[in-house]
C-alpha cells in the first residue's frame, strides 16, 4: 500500500465529513408553539395514566418562577428551587459553568414547564381506581420541617386528598448533583388501593445549540438490563420507544449536560420515550404496590442532574452501583481507547496544571508506545526512498513492458528486504488514536473552556485567529470559513516538511497533486479544537526526528 494513497484517502474522507456538517447536515428542529392537552405516562395494559391539563404561556423565566410558591436547594454545585405546585423540580443552575468563554452567566438547565424552554422532572404514584384523587401538576404540596434543601437539611412535602389519603416526598439532597426522592403514600382509611410509582423528565422542545453532529448523541438514553439505547430527537419524533426491564436509568443528554432517573431498585418498570407537543421520558411501575386499610407504602427513586464531569459520572455509577451509568458520556465505539487516553490526559493535567500541555506530553507517550513499530516503518520508507533512483531507471528500462518491470520491482524489493506495505503502519496506527482524541476534545467537559499559552483560550474549540488579518493585526473580522489560525499553518508546515522526507511518487503529475495535501489538511482541520491540532503538530514534529535519525542510518548500495 502506497503511504500517500492512505493520506489522500484519510483527506478525503474527513473533507466529506467536514464539507458534510457545514453545508448538508440538517438543522435542529425549533418548535414555540403551544404545549397543551392531556399528559399521559406510557403504560401497560394494567398500569394506569396521569391525565392532567397544563397550558403553555409565553412568559419569561423570571416570571414563571415567581408565580409559584417554591422551596430552594442549594450546594457547591448546583442551585435552584422545588416547585410546590406539582412537586416539580424545575429550576437548576450550575453554579461552576459559565454559558460562554467570556461571560459571567452560569448554565441554566431545568426550566419551569409554562415557558418555551421549560424543562423539569416529576415523580409520584398513580393507580386505576378512578375514584381516588391523586396529586397533579396543579395540585399545591406543603412544605413541612426544613424550608431549604441542603446537603445537610432534607425537605418533607405533603399532599392529602379528601379521601384520607395522604402522599408524601422526602427529598434529600447530596454534594453534587444526586436527588433521592422517598416517596410514600399513607392510607388512613379502610379500604385497600393499589399504587404505581412513576417518574418522568419532560422538554418543551429540542434544546437551542444542539451539536446535531455525527459523532456525539444527543437526546433521549438509557441502560435498560445491560442494553445501552439511544434515540436522538427526531427518531422520538417519528416514533416512539418503550421497554419493560428489571434494572437500570433513563434520561436526557446534551453534550455536556445530563438529567437522570434512577427508577427503584428490584421493582419492574417500563420506560418510554415520546413526543405528543414535547418530548417525554418516563417510567411506570410494571406491578403495582398494594396499600392496604391503615397503612403505608414506600419506594425510592434517585434522580441526578449533572455537569458531564468523568469523576462526577464514574463515582455514581461506582458508588450507587448504577449498571453503564458511565456512558451518559458518549465515548463512543472506540470506548477502549477514547476513556483511557482522556485518563492519560487528566493524569498530566494534574502534573503539569495545563490541559494543552498534557496533551504535548500524552503525544509524546503515545510515540514511546509505538516507537519500534515507527522504526521498522521508517526503515523500510527510508529504503524506499533510498530506492528511487534504481526504480526510475527501471521504469525507463521496461516502460514497454509493464509485465516485465513489475517483476524487476518485486525482485529489488525481495533483495533489499523491502515491504513498501510497511509505509501505512503509522498512519495506521495513528487514524484511531487521531479520531479518540477528537472525541475526548470534543465530548469530555473537563476539555471545556481550558486554555493553552498566548491566544488559545479554548482547547475545545477552534484557533481563534486567521492568517487573513494577520493573526489579528489587521483591525478586522474574517467569515469563519476563513478562518485560518496559527497553531494550524504551523500543523500544515510540519506536514509539508515530513513530506518530503517520504518517498516522492515517481509520476511527476501525482507528485504535483501530492504537494498540496499539506494545504488541503490545513484548511480541513482548521476548524477542529486547537487540541487537537497540537497533537497533530507535536505528533509530526516527533516523527520527522525519529525518521530523520532513522533515514541517516541507513544506507543502500544498488547496482
Amino acid at each position: 500500500m502506497d503511504t500517500k494513497n492512505v493520506v489522500a484517502a484519510i483527506s478525503l474522507s474527513a473533507a466529506v465529513i467536514v464539507l458534510y456538517s457545514l453545508f448538508f447536515a440538517p438543522e435542529p428542529v425549533q418548535r414555540s408553539e403551544s404545549l397543551s392537552g392531556k399528559d399521559k405516562i406510557e403504560k401497560n395494559s394494567d398500569a394506569p395514566s396521569l391525565d392532567q391539563a397544563e397550558t403553555f404561556i409565553k412568559i419569561s423565566r423570571d416570571e414563571a418562577i415567581d408565580q409559584e410558591d417554591r422551596v430552594a436547594f442549594e450546594n457547591d454545585n448546583i442551585i435552584g428551587s422545588i416547585s410546590l405546585k406539582g412537586a416539580i423540580i424545575d429550576d437548576l443552575t450550575f453554579r461552576q459553568y459559565n454559558t460562554e468563554l467570556e461571560s459571567n452567566e452560569n448554565v441554566v438547565l431545568l426550566n419551569p414547564k409554562n415557558i418555551e424552554d421549560g424543562y423539569f422532572i416529576e415523580s409520584g404514584f398513580v393507580t386505576s381506581d378512578k375514584n381516588i384523587d391523586i396529586p397533579n401538576s396543579n395540585s399545591v404540596w406543603t412544605l413541612k420541617g426544613n424550608n431549604k434543601l441542603t446537603e445537610r437539611t432534607p425537605i418533607k412535602l405533603s399532599w392529602t386528598n379528601n379521601q384520607g389519603i395522604t402522599f408524601e416526598k422526602d427529598i434529600s439532597l447530596d454534594n453534587k448533583f444526586l436527588f433521592t426522592v422517598k416517596q410514600r403514600v399513607i392510607n388512613s382509611t379502610d379500604k385497600k388501593f393499589d399504587f404505581y410509582s412513576y417518574g418522568q423528565i419532560i422538554r418543551n422542545k429540542i434544546p437551542e445549540g444542539l451539536s446535531n453532529f455525527y459523532i456525539l448523541h444527543e437526546g433521549m438514553v438509557a441502560a435498560l438490563d445491560g442494553e445501552l439505547i439511544e434515540e436522538d430527537y427526531d427518531d422520538i419524533e417519528e416514533q416512539k420507544f418503550s421497554k419493560n426491564a428489571g434494572k437500570g436509568w433513563f434520561g436526557i443528554g446534551d453534550k455536556y449536560w445530563i438529567s437522570s432517573i434512577i427508577p427503584p431498585r428490584e421493582k419492574e418498570f417500563k420506560v418510554t420515550f415520546d413526543y405528543k407537543d414535547k418530548f417525554r421520558a418516563n417510567y411506570i411501575a410494571t406491578k403495582p404496590i398494594e396499600l392496604g386499610s391503615n397503612s403505608s407504602i414506600e419506594d425510592e427513586m434517585q434522580i441526578i442532574v449533572a455537569a458531564k464531569r468523568v469523576d462526577v459520572v464514574d463515582g455514581y455509577a461506582e458508588q450507587l452501583n448504577i449498571d453503564k451509568f458511565d456512558l451518559v458520556i458518549d465515548w463512543g465505539f472506540l470506548y477502549f481507547i477514547t476513556k483511557p487516553l482522556f485518563y492519560g490526559i487528566d493524569y498530566f493535567f494534574k502534573l503539569l496544571g495545563n490541559y494543552g500541555l498534557a496533551i504535548i506530553a500524552i503525544t509524546i507517550c503515545i510515540r514511546l508506545v509505538f516507537f519500534p513499530l515507527a522504526n521498522f516503518s521508517f526503515r523500510s520508507m527510508a529504503k524506499m526512498k533510498a530506492l528511487q533512483p534504481e526504480m526510475v531507471r527501471l521504469k525507463e528500462l521496461h516502460k514497454d513492458d509493464k509485465m516485465k518491470l513489475q517483476q524487476e520491482m518485486m525482485a529489488l524489493y525481495k533483495k533489499e528486504k523491502v515491504n513498501p506495505m510497511s509505509g501505512c503502519l503509522p498512519i495506521l496506527v495513528q487514524i484511531p488514536v487521531f479520531f479518540a482524541l477528537y472525541k475526548v476534545l470534543f465530548v469530555t467537559i473537563e476539555m471545556r473552556q481550558m486554555p493553552f499559552y498566548g491566544w488559545i483560550k479554548d482547547l475545545s474549540d477552534k484557533d481563534p485567529t486567521s492568517l487573513f488579518n494577520l493573526f489579528g493585526l489587521l483591525p478586522y473580522d474574517v467569515p469563519s470559513f476563513l478562518v485560518i489560525g496559527a497553531w494550524p499553518i504551523l500543523m500544515g508546515v510540519t506536514m509539508y516538511i515530513q513530506q518530503k522526507l517520504n518517498p516522492a511518487p515517481t509520476d511527476p503529475m501525482q507528485a504535483k497533486i501530492f504537494m498540496f495535501f499539506p494545504l488541503f489538511l490545513t484548511i480541513i482541520l482548521a476548524p477542529f479544537p486547537a487540541g487537537l491540532v497540537i497533537y497533530w503538530t507535536v505528533n509530526n514534529v516527533l516523527t520527522m526526528a525519529q525518521q530523520l535519525f532513522i533515514m541517516k542510518r541507513t544506507t543502500i548500495k544498488t547496482t
